[in-house]
C-alpha cells in the first residue's frame, strides 16, 4: 500500500506530508517496509504489469 493517500488519524492530514510526529513515524515506516516495488503508484505497477505481459506475449509468438 502507497501513503500518498492515506489520511492520519492524528492530525487529518495526509500522512506523506508528515505534519505531525505519528504521520513522520508511519511514513519512515511505510518507507523501510516497502521494498523496492512500494514506492511505485498502483498505476505504474499496473504499467509494469501489462509490460511484462505484452514481452511474454511477444516471446510465445516469436517461438510459435
Amino acid at each position: 500500500m502507497t501513503y500518498d493517500r492515506l489520511v492520519c488519524a492524528n492530525c487529518a492530514a495526509p500522512v506523506n506530508q508528515g505534519r505531525c510526529p505519528v504521520c513522520r513515524a508511519n511514513r519512515a515506516r511505510m518507507q523501510q517496509e516497502g521494498g523496492p516495488l512500494g514506492a511505485l503508484s498502483p498505476a505504474a505497477l499496473v504499467a509494469l504489469v501489462a509490460l511484462l505481459v505484452a514481452a511474454v506475449a511477444l516471446l510465445v509468438h516469436q517461438t510459435a
